[in-house]
């Protein structure tokens, strides 16, 4: 701050050169350049403008479930009429399909389809992990139309799925990429969307100012720097996927021996998902799980879903004081439901 205490874009930033750098160097293939701003949402707005510039198309194509943010793009983009009714209409051209149906999708992409904007696994849907080959079918889909495939990997990049980023779990490089939450170290608020060279030329080539933001706080650069450094040097992307095993396995203890509260446990690495035949079993469940000094929350567009995303570098100590402290949250909310659920 004592070097460079204005937010200016008459002096160059060297900070965020090295994160652009940085994440150049991380990213999925061909994902050359980013944008920094300063939330999921804002970088979801930034790779649906990008894409439509690119191809000179209207149409994106999302689907049902889907959690991008509750800005009026994203949100168009976002699957639950509950956060979208109030605000409608919202932006025209948008078509959701089904989740992980690699048909639906090709049957929705036309000639007419600027992106197909996807989360390699569904957060606020539920934890929804696609069948195996989803993401690489649609980068299909999208190159046959001439469409671009954007991978919102604000909630499962960085490490959180077991790789730094999900898309490597099929190998899969998208056009776009937007990152936010975990890259600014859960200290300091941070958004980017990344994409080609040939993207770029197209959104920035002509007029370098037709997409701005206010720049973000040189601490967010840094921070995102450190958080980088740390994922890389502690290898937490591949600690995430050990831990998450573990974590994994315990969640399934619990539902094996509470059959009637949990329908199933899903997810990958550090990405967890409870489900429950009944939300208010989650809901009674997060409420006794603080009281053990567990804090989860439920999944926004399915409240049958609890979710398990602990910080990367949660200790086995600490997964197994969870897995305990959920049994005992879980068995004080099925009594208290006793003979109220049927």
């Amino acid at each position: 701050l004592d070097r460079m205490p204005l937010s200016t874009r008459t002096f160059f930033n060297q900070h965020q050169a090295e994160l652009a750098e940085r994440l150049a160097t991380l990213a999925p293939k061909g994902l050359q350049y980013s944008f920094f701003c300063h939330s999921g949402a804002e970088a979801v707005e930034g790779a649906l403008k990008a894409a439509r510039a690119a191809t000179g198309r209207p149409g994106i194509v999302s689907t049902e479930g889907a959690f991008h943010g509750k800005t009026m793009g994203a949100l168009s983009a976002s699957g639950r009429p509950k956060y979208k009714q109030q605000f409608e209409p919202l932006v025209p051209g948008f078509t959701h399909v089904p989740y992980g149906d690699a048909a639906a999708l090709e049957a929705a992409v036309n000639s007419e389809t600027a992106a197909v904007i996807l989360e390699p696994i569904q957060g606020e849907g539920g934890v929804i992990v696609p069948p195996d080959g989803y993401l690489t079918a649609a980068r299909g889909i999208c190159d046959r139309a001439g469409a671009l495939l954007i991978l919102d990997e604000v909630q499962t990049g960085l490490g959180r799925t077991g790789r730094m980023f999900a898309a490597e779990w099929e190998g899969v490089s998208p056009d776009l990429m937007t990152l936010a939450k975990a890259l600014g170290g859960g200290v300091e608020s941070i958004g980017a969307f990344m994409g080609t060279a040939e993207v770029w030329e197209k959104l920035f080539g002509e007029n370098p100012t037709v997409h701005t933001t206010t720049v973000s706080s040189i601490l967010a650069y840094r921070a995102a720097l450190a958080t980088l450094d740390v994922l890389e040097e502690e290898r937490l992307p591949q600690r995430a996927l050990e831990v998450g095993e573990r974590l994994a396995a315990g969640l399934r203890q619990v539902r094996d021996a509470h059959p009637n509260a949990i329908k199933d446990v899903r997810g990958r690495g550090l990405l967890l998902g409870v489900e429950f035949h009944h939300e208010d079993y989650g809901l009674l469940t997060i409420g006794a799980l603080a009281k053990h000094g567990v804090i989860v929350a439920y999944t926004l567009n399915n409240p049958k879903v609890m979710r398990f995303e602990p910080p990367l570098i949660i200790s086995e100590s600490q997964v197994g004081a969870v897995i305990s402290a959920f049994e005992a949250a879980l068995t004080e909310a099925e009594a208290m439901l006793s003979g109220i659920l049927v």
